[in-house]
């Protein structure tokens, strides 16, 4: 049995991936984590630079889980640094559009959407899926 972890911000965790390399990813606020576009050969071939792939929403149970270890801690450089960048949402009904950002959302226009993440909570596979170039989870 894995050993469930207390999560804290900036937390780094590595990301076994299927082809026996590690993803490391970095703890954010709401919810939140950073995939590192550093692809390591080991848990000990750590990120050298606060470089992302994309960052996204994931389930709390992926991180406590032990499943994938925390392996650093990065504090960030202050508050605002901690939170992630502003998701869009779009109605399935109406189709309108919004951002959420610091728990907060508000209306939009596609046009401000465009580039943003949809904001969704992901599980690991499909955190995993996008790592090994499989976009297939993101219908943005």
């Amino acid at each position: 049995m894995t050993k469930r972890n207390r999560v804290k911000i900036g937390d780094v965790f590595a990301i076994p991936l299927p082809n026996s390399k590690y993803a490391f990813g970095r703890r954010y606020r709401d919810a939140s984590i950073g995939i590192y576009k550093h692809i390591g050969v080991d848990v000990d071939d750590l990120p050298q630079q606060e470089e992302y792939q994309f960052i996204v929403g994931v389930y709390d149970d992926v991180l406590k889980s032990g499943k994938w270890p925390i392996v650093d801690n990065r504090p960030f450089n202050n508050e605002e640094e901690e939170w992630p960048p502003p998701y869009y949402i779009k109605d399935p009904i109406t189709g309108k559009y919004s951002i959420y950002h610091k728990g907060q959302d508000r209306k939009s226009t596609e046009q401000e959407c465009k580039g943003l993440e949809v904001a969704a909570v992901w599980e690991a596979e499909h955190i995993i899926d996008r790592i090994m170039g499989s976009d297939k989870w993101n219908k943005n």
